[in-house]
């Protein structure tokens, strides 16, 4: 009987095989709080690999891992790596934003899925009219902000890689999903393993 799957990549960075940060489930308070007690955990010296498997979640949360790990880059130049296994989705993304487009990877057959910021409110009118209006702009002073952080996280997603920003923000209303293959072929990720 002949193998016919592909040969496997992982000998070439053989960093990965063990990361040192293990996500998994929902971006939320609970993966913020296993990825700092894992951080602590970790050693000091060398790489930090830092993996993901997630179907999306909070990203405000994601926002604040992956500001650790930019910090952790910038103030003590210690290279991060990210590695996305099986779904790397929504929050997981804003997550893969956070490290340069050279230091990612996903395992073979990860699926990275991009989309624009979800809201659901509802706004309850009560009041004398004069300050109905204050309740309305409050509501679109939010959305327009979510829309300018949605745009910093997608333009640190695609820096270094050769999707073009305007692409991005085209195909991420319906939920862009993007094989590991195509990943790297357009620069997302630098390599399968």
């Amino acid at each position: 009987m002949t193998d016919t799957s592909p040969a496997s990549n992982a000998r070439n960075y053989p960093l990965l095989a063990i990361p040192h940060i293990q996500l998994h489930g929902p971006v939320d308070g609970d993966m913020y709080a296993s990825f700092k007690s894992q951080l602590v955990a970790a050693p000091t010296e060398g790489p930090l690999v830092v993996s993901i498997t997630t179907l999306g979640g909070d990203p405000e949360m994601a926002r604040a891992m992956g500001d650790t790990i930019r910090l952790l880059r910038e103030y003590t130049g210690r290279e991060t790596l990210f590695l996305g296994k099986v779904a790397v989705y929504s929050a997981g993304a804003t997550f893969m934003s956070a490290f340069p487009a050279d230091s990612r990877f996903f395992t073979r057959h990860t699926r990275l899925m991009i989309h624009e910021r979800q809201m659901q409110s509802t706004i309850e009118l009560n009041g004398p009219l004069n300050t109905l209006r204050y309740a309305l702009e409050a509501k679109l002073h939010e959305i327009e902000d979510s829309i300018h952080i949605q745009e910093e996280g997608f333009r640190d997603l695609v820096r270094g890689s050769k999707v073009d920003i305007e692409d991005l923000k085209a195909k991420a209303p319906s939920n862009w999903y993007i094989e590991a293959e195509e990943a790297r072929d357009l620069g997302l990720i630098l390599d399968i393993i």
